[in-house]
């Protein structure tokens, strides 16, 4: 089916119509690269996260964010979690295991929401769950999505 016809049966069922169809081209073969761009920046948001971490050392991290609200074995969870964001991270960049990170990741940001996050109010300036939930919510998306064509995952053949 050519472009054409695609955007008249997308228009036909329901979809919106471009104002500039033209662009149509564009936006399709742009998505894969949009998408990618988007899981790469992921995966430096958490390396850059997790550097703190690090810099703090596990035992800091397992005091003030896992004992602190309650969260036990606390240094046990603080190597866990430095671990799956470091690891988690450098996956997300290249794609590889994207589908089983992005929901190991997910999952992590669903327990930082409710447990640290959420009783903080809204704003991350404030230690609320903002940046949580926008991340948990992108790794969600990529949990479901997958790597996309410019991802290790494609290139080996295979994928969660």
């Amino acid at each position: 089916m050519d472009r054409a016809n695609r955007r008249e049966s997308a228009v036909a069922q329901g979809e919106t119509k471009l104002l500039y169809p033209g662009l149509a081209g564009f936006y399709e073969t742009m998505l894969p690269i949009a998408a990618t761009f988007v899981r790469i920046v992921v995966g430096i948001m958490f390396l850059m996260h997790v550097s703190a971490k690090f810099k703090l050392g596990a035992a800091a991290v397992a005091a003030n964010v896992f004992a602190k609200n309650g969260i036990e074995p606390a240094l046990m969870w603080a190597y866990v979690i430095m671990v799956l964001e470091l690891v988690g991270g450098i996956c997300l960049i290249v794609g590889l295991f994207t589908r089983f990170v992005a929901a190991a990741l997910a999952i992590e940001m669903l327990v930082a929401l409710l447990f640290v996050h959420l009783p903080k109010g809204y704003a991350a300036g404030g230690g609320g769950y903002e940046y949580v939930l926008l991340i948990g919510a992108v790794c969600f998306v990529f949990a479901i999505r997958g790597g996309g064509p410019y991802s290790v995952d494609r290139a080996i053949g295979k994928e969660l």
